[in-house]
């Protein structure tokens, strides 16, 4: 089902669609972050971590960068939606897409929100298989798409470890 990676040439409109991608992608994380805010100085420091916890600073940059590929993933899949053979493909990818960003915006407010790694651990693990599920279909849309989302797959997988890490040592 691999169609060409570059649908069509990008539009004005096109444009407009990707600052959307981006800004849904961003609110996710503005509600994520007013429930980090507070625990991350408060609650956070005093719970025990696995020694190869990484140092709070690494967390923004690599989540700007993940937002940012994941929309662009997400924008890519969307140009393709005019090819009639793709369509059902790409109405089930961007729906899975707003879905993950809701779990993943769940995720933090079950964690540092309600300081619950379990119930948090639970959610990401159903982000997890959301974005394997989304990984392989990309794949078969638009390979930089699926290229640009390994990135988040990737440190999810990493960030599933370390929630259950941390569920286990504050037990």
């Amino acid at each position: 089902m691999n169609s060409d990676p570059t649908p069509a040439p990008i539009k004005p409109r096109d444009w407009f669609a990707l600052t959307g991608f981006l800004a849904a992608s961003f609110a996710a994380s503005a509600i994520g972050g007013l429930a980090t805010a507070s625990s991350v100085t408060t609650w956070f420091p005093t719970i025990a971590k696995p020694a190869w916890n990484p140092p709070s600073a690494v967390f923004a940059p690599v989540w700007t960068i993940l937002y940012i590929f994941m929309s662009i993933a997400a924008w890519r899949v969307w140009r393709h939606r005019e090819n009639p053979a793709l369509r059902p493909a790409v109405r089930a990818l961007l729906i899975a897409h707003f879905l993950q960003l809701i779990l993943n915006t769940a995720w933090s407010l079950l964690f540092f929100g309600l300081r619950r790694p379990d119930l948090a651990f639970i959610d990401i693990v159903a982000l997890l298989a959301a974005l394997f599920w989304i990984q392989v279909r990309l794949s078969r849309i638009d390979r930089p798409a699926a290229m640009l989302w390994t990135p988040y797959l990737l440190w999810v997988t990493f960030a599933t470890a370390l929630n259950f890490s941390i569920w286990h040592l504050n037990q």
